[in-house]
């Protein structure tokens, strides 16, 4: 009883991962056949240019992708995920992958259960973060958003980091 996740990553820039995303996602349905949805982005473009591109809803994969739609899905890198439900209702919008555009884009599919979903929802709220689902994977996301969020103000502040060199934003079983 778990979904099934799928990341792809094609070096040459101007590769197209949507239709290997969605053969991938075919081959996984037997992991769930509540919805499904692909995630796409170019790693070609400067990275304020970005447009991350998706494509999701209820349904088996045959019938949530044809070949029009996925066409226009253009990018290298994606994430697909096919559901199987264990919370949540079956409306399309709880459909994943879920995506936040701050700090920056972020997209993440996700399988598993959050055991303290509430009280984290409730802490994303205070911190003035809108959730749109009832979904614990919305949850998780926006928790590693804030992170992110917190870890960019804190190099902005005078990190004694250089600039350019990488940073992190560690979660622990605490943080989420």
């Amino acid at each position: 009883k778990m979904c099934g996740v799928l990341g792809l990553l094609f070096a040459e820039e101007s590769s197209d991962c949507c239709g290997e995303l969605c053969d991938g996602l075919t081959a996984l349905q037997h992991r769930g056949q509540d919805a499904a949805g692909v995630v796409v982005a170019s790693t070609a473009s400067e990275w304020a240019s970005v447009k991350f591109r998706i494509l999701k809803n209820n349904g088996l994969v045959r019938d949530v992708f044809n070949a029009s739609e996925v066409g226009g899905l253009i990018g290298n890198v994606g994430i697909g995920h096919v559901r199987y439900p264990t919370t949540g209702s079956g409306v399309p919008q709880e459909c994943q992958p879920f995506y936040v555009n701050y700090p920056c884009g972020l997209s993440l599919a996700h399988n598993g259960n959050l055991t303290n979903t509430e009280e984290m929802r409730l802490e994303l709220v205070s911190r003035h973060r809108h959730l749109n689902t009832g979904s614990d994977s919305e949850v998780l996301l926006n928790i590693i958003a804030e992170h992110l969020r917190e870890a960019l103000a804190a190099r902005r502040m005078g990190s004694p980091r250089a600039a350019g060199e990488p940073f992190s934003a560690p979660l622990d079983a605490e943080s989420i």
